[in-house]
Parts: C-alpha cells; sequence; structure tokens
C-alpha cells in the first residue's frame, strides 16, 4: 500500500466519524429536555372515622397576623420539628388578636383539629385559602406551642386533607 493510499483511506476513516458524531450529537441536541418538575408537596388523603392521622401526614402552611417580625417562620419550625410538613410561610392578609386561627370550613375534620391542638387558645375559623395543607394564622398572643402537643389525632368523621405523597 502506497503512502497516498493510505493517506486517503486515513481521511475517509475520519470524514465518516466526523460525520456519525455529528449525526448524534445533532440528534442529542435537538431532544426535547427533560422534565424536572419537581415532585407535588401533597396529595388529598381521605381518612376514615376512626382512623389515626399523624403529624408527618399533615402539611400545613403559616402565615403571621401580627406586627412581629418572623413569627411565621419561627411557628414553621416549630410545627416541622413535631413533624409537620411545613408548606408556605407569609405576612397573612388581616391581623389576628389571638393567639392563633385555623383558616377552615371543616372544624371536625382530623388534619385541622390535630393542627388546632397544638396551640393552646386556637381558634377554627372560615377564612380564605391562602396557601397548601392546612392555613394556620398566628397572631399578636401567640407566645409558643402547647408544651405537649397530640401527635395524632382519630378522625371523628371521614376527612380529606392535604398530605405528602410519601405518607401516603
Amino acid at each position: 500500500m502506497t503512502a497516498s493510499l493510505r493517506s486517503a483511506l486515513t481521511l475517509l476513516v475520519l470524514s465518516l466519524l466526523l460525520v456519525v458524531a455529528a449525526v448524534s450529537g445533532w440528534k442529542a441536541a435537538t431532544q426535547p429536555l427533560p422534565s424536572s418538575a419537581p415532585a407535588p408537596l401533597c396529595t388529598e388523603k381521605t381518612v376514615r372515622t376512626g382512623d389515626q392521622v399523624f403529624a408527618e401526614q399533615v402539611a400545613v402552611s403559616v402565615y403571621n397576623g401580627s406586627d412581629r417580625n418572623g413569627l411565621a417562620g419561627a411557628t414553621m419550625e416549630q410545627l416541622e420539628e413535631r413533624g409537620f410538613v411545613g408548606a408556605d410561610s407569609d405576612n397573612a392578609p388581616a391581623k389576628v388578636a389571638g393567639v392563633a386561627e385555623i383558616w377552615s370550613d371543616e372544624p371536625r375534620n382530623a388534619a385541622v383539629r390535630l393542627v388546632a391542638r397544638q396551640f393552646k387558645g386556637a381558634k377554627i375559623v372560615s377564612g380564605e385559602r391562602l396557601g397548601r395543607g392546612i392555613i394556620v394564622v398566628v397572631g399578636e398572643s401567640y407566645k409558643r406551642l402547647r408544651k405537649k402537643g397530640p401527635e395524632s389525632v382519630a378522625a371523628v368523621e371521614t376527612s380529606t386533607f392535604c398530605s405528602p405523597p410519601e405518607s401516603q
């Protein structure tokens, strides 16, 4: 084999490799990007009368209904230490004079009752849906959670609430 024939064959093989690499690169570059959507914080969970509902099954959003800075975030941390799943935290659209309000139209809902029992003097009242899970608005009189809030409650009626997927 002559040197010129060897050079021609080498250039041909290298050219074919370049075409194959260019085609596979083009295919990879034009593929849609993989979806990296985060898993949802919670899904609807329904429990029947008598079923136990535990803190780790309940998502909670906390809002500051006072003039004290950082109250919602600090309360959220305390609830998370007790096993609740933190959802949203922000300032409330209105001030709350008492300790805390649980904004729900379902006062007998097991998750609502479990969250309300973490606060001494909390009231369950109708309110707008500010975030995900059980809505807590801490007020001017709030100091801290109960020393020993229950870890679970039994459902007194069929209840549906926002629960993390892994706790289903």
